[in-house]
């Protein structure tokens, strides 16, 4: 690829952008503020901080949905603004490789493709690779050896759970779990336990400290509204309440990495018991998730130091390293 490339994760909740030119990785909120209908207003970070916040001329929303592109027009400005920033303002030709997950139609692959071609980023080639390639490669596995990998990247509304092997998948199934859900199980916890309804800003804040507030033996204190007054309340939510509304999240993803398991060539499933399960994703963080899952499969759980931007780290090294240059394929002729 050209020395002026960029490795973009488009993930529903965050977008994660590697720059070969200094070797950095960007990420911003995948959010787009929209005022009057028409009138581009905001994007990322900044989209974020007005969410739930903003007036009804304001819509804010996330372009993205279950990881495929949702609102192309709006991905395409955010992504635009996004890699003129990265450019000091003026846009220069430059190469792409995006990753995409694996369990999606070829119309909704086609849609990576048209986004980067038409958001005016003077795309001068872009190529594609598999969102689990790019894992197991920004996690510092070598994917090219014919030895079995299990990867479960868990995101804000997906988990992908893969199998790799001779720099291919093997088997991968993207179900419909992620930070979100567990957001939401946070949300109905409250409000069944408390009376108390919580903004979705509100429940992430708790998922992300819950480790912490355990370790330190305190409740998480909240403010919401009170559904029989209807005022603004405060509440201290205990650590095990929140602890125990995300069970029913794990055990789907678990019961989901079984099903891949029962499912795996012999051969491979003996690589995946000597190495266990390596585990990444923004939303891979929550307090207990590591453990059930261990526990759940009998299998060691490999963690990341850095499974945000393990995909976008991934993408880098295949920009950069020609023995992982052939992870990457042409995205010509994917278009309309």
């Amino acid at each position: 690829m050209a020395a002026n490339a960029y490795g973009i994760d488009l993930g529903t909740n965050h977008i994660k952008i590697f720059n070969n030119n200094d070797n950095t990785i960007t990420i911003q909120k995948n959010m787009i503020a929209i005022k009057d209908e028409s009138e581009f207003f905001a994007y990322g970070d900044s989209a974020y901080e007005m969410h739930e916040k903003a007036p009804s001329n304001i819509q804010i929303s996330y372009p993205l949905s279950c990881g495929v592109i949702s609102d192309l027009r709006n991905v395409e400005l955010l992504v635009k603004y996004l890699i003129t920033d990265l450019q000091g303002g003026t846009l220069k030709n430059a190469d792409f490789l995006i990753a995409v997950p694996y369990d999606i139609t070829d119309v909704e692959k086609r849609a990576f493709y048209d986004l980067l071609k038409e958001a005016g980023i003077k795309a001068h080639k872009i190529y594609v690779t598999q969102m689990a390639i790019a894992d197991g490669v920004g996690m510092g596995i070598d994917v090219k050896n014919a030895v079995g990998v299990l990867v479960v990247n868990v995101g804000f509304e997906t988990t992908e759970i893969s199998v790799l092997s001779l720099g291919g998948i093997v088997l991968s199934k993207l179900i419909k779990e992620g930070g979100l859900k567990f957001d939401d199980s946070i949300r109905a916890a409250v409000r069944n336990e408390f009376g108390l309804m919580i903004g979705g800003k509100t429940s992430e804040e708790i998922k992300k400290k819950l480790k912490d507030l355990e370790k330190e033996g305190k409740g998480a204190l909240v403010y919401g509204r009170d559904i029989v007054t209807g005022l603004p309340v405060q509440r201290e939510i205990p650590t095990k309440l929140i602890a125990d509304s995300l069970e029913g999240n794990f055990k789907t993803i678990i019961d989901n990495i079984k099903f891949i398991l029962e499912r795996t060539p012999p051969e491979l499933s003996a690589d995946i018991f000597r190495n266990g399960i390596y585990l990444t994703g923004g939303a891979s963080q929550v307090s207990h998730l590591v453990e059930r899952i261990a526990d759940g499969t009998g299998l060691k759980v490999n963690i990341t130091d850095e499974p945000i931007t393990s995909t976008a780290f991934g993408l880098g090294r295949i920009i950069q390293d020609p023995d992982y240059s052939s992870l990457a394929q042409s995205a010509e002729g994917m278009g309309k």
